[in-house]
């Protein structure tokens, strides 16, 4: 069967795929929030990409899916754990030791913008339009809202580490890029999904083994052990296995959209599992967010469009 093009506008099914994956995404942060009380960040990210390519391993030797094993595959592999995973991971790590969460949760929602842009200078199908770059542009200020002001005037804080979370969304944008080739490669979502962390697993645990020296440390309670559990089956494998879904289907600047959806997910989890209250604020930036997306999606500015075309009066012709 020919491979489905990529779509300029999502179906519903993909929308649908998207709000899911910013759902799962959004609980990585109460994982990350308890087991990082316990455990160093590095550890916690060599153990979120380890636990999740055994896991895909298992799923995929269950179903009875072969694992590519063609070098060419693993170099692409190896790329996009590079791109998807080691550089931003050790970069938002850094980063957040140095930046409130806040400011960094609107740095790391850039990644559509810089999407967007390497997009149209990398593809051919996913150029950039005015509609669509005033989307990125509504939906970031909504993100923004969001969080508050606190964050925004936190921007004259440690700008290093501004950088190296905007760094970790420019590395974002690329990854999308570079993944779209996994479609052309015949290569199914959860077998790349696999193969990306595996490929991360190969770099994070060295590292994580090295500079953070695991055995030194005290055994976690089960609290930890759980979310490390959820971190790594829920908010990686199972996020990834939706991730390239999508990106084969709807492209990488589609896909970029989730990062606007995330603290959406993250805040409605703190109202609903930690008691924290929903400010008018977060209403705002929601609203804002949901507007962006209308224009990028595009079919209600048409819609609306049409409309006004069809009860605009014919000019008469002369005579």
């Amino acid at each position: 069967m020919a491979d489905r093009p990529i779509q300029k506008t999502m179906a519903a099914s993909d929308w649908a795929l998207l709000t899911i994956l910013s759902v799962v995404w959004g609980g990585s942060f109460l994982f990350v929030g308890v087991a990082v009380r316990e455990l160093p960040p590095l550890t916690i990210v060599a153990l979120r990409v380890g636990m999740a390519a055994l896991a895909l391993r298992v799923v995929l030797r269950i179903m009875g899916v072969s694992f590519p094993r063609e070098r060419s595959i693993w170099l692409a592999f190896l790329g996009m754990g590079i791109l998807n995973n080691a550089i931003p991971f050790t970069l938002i790590v850094w980063g957040q030791s140095h930046i409130a969460s806040g400011l960094a949760s609107i740095l790391n929602a850039t990644t559509p913008l810089f999407t967007v842009i390497v997009a149209h200078y990398l593809t051919v199908d996913e150029r950039l339009t005015g509609r669509r770059l005033a989307g990125v542009i509504v939906g970031f200020l909504g993100v923004a809202v969001m969080i508050g002001g606190a964050a925004m005037h936190a921007l004259n804080a440690d700008i290093p580490a501004q950088l190296a979370v905007l760094g970790a969304a420019l590395s974002y944008a690329f990854a999308s890029i570079f993944g779209r080739r996994f479609k052309t490669m015949g290569i199914p979502p959860m077998a790349t999904a696999a193969g990306q962390v595996t490929a991360s697993s190969a770099i994070l645990l060295p590292l994580a083994l090295l500079i953070d020296q695991p055995w030194t440390l005290a055994m976690p309670s089960t609290g930890a052990i759980l979310s490390l559990a959820g971190l790594a089956l829920v908010s990686t494998a199972f996020a990834y296995i939706l991730y390239f879904r999508l990106l084969a289907r709807a492209g990488a600047t589609n896909v970029g959209l989730v990062t606007f959806l995330i603290p959406v997910s993250a805040i409605l989890f703190g109202v609903l599992l930690l008691g924290e209250t929903l400010e008018p604020r977060h209403l705002a930036g929601m609203a804002l967010i949901g507007a962006g997306l209308v224009l990028i999606d595009g079919r209600l500015v048409s819609a609306v469009n049409g409309l006004f075309s069809a009860k605009r009066p014919a000019p008469h012709g002369n005579g």
